[in-house]
């Protein structure tokens, strides 16, 4: 526990932002999902709009420092890389 003031502080501090962060990541892997569920129904609008959202939420997270930033590009190529192949 806590003993100074400016420790407590921190401690609510990061209590919030812990439930922020986890609510973001939740989020995010929802957006990508998505993606995956598109792909796998064979709707290429759906797709689409899909990825969009999901790499909006990506880069947005990466800025953010939620993950790190190359593993948001990794992610980004490996949607598009599948949205590529369904839709051909």
């Amino acid at each position: 526990m806590p003993n100074t003031a400016s420790a407590k502080k921190r401690l609510r501090q990061n209590e919030t932002i812990r439930l922020r962060n986890r609510s973001q990541r939740s989020e995010l892997r929802t957006h990508v999902r998505a993606v995956r569920e598109a792909v796998s129904t064979g709707d290429k609008d759906a797709m689409v709009k899909s990825y969009r959202a999901a790499q909006k939420k990506l880069d947005q997270a990466a800025a953010k420092n939620l993950i790190h930033r190359n593993a948001a590009a990794r992610t980004k190529s490996r949607l598009n890389k599948m949205v590529k192949a369904a839709s051909t």
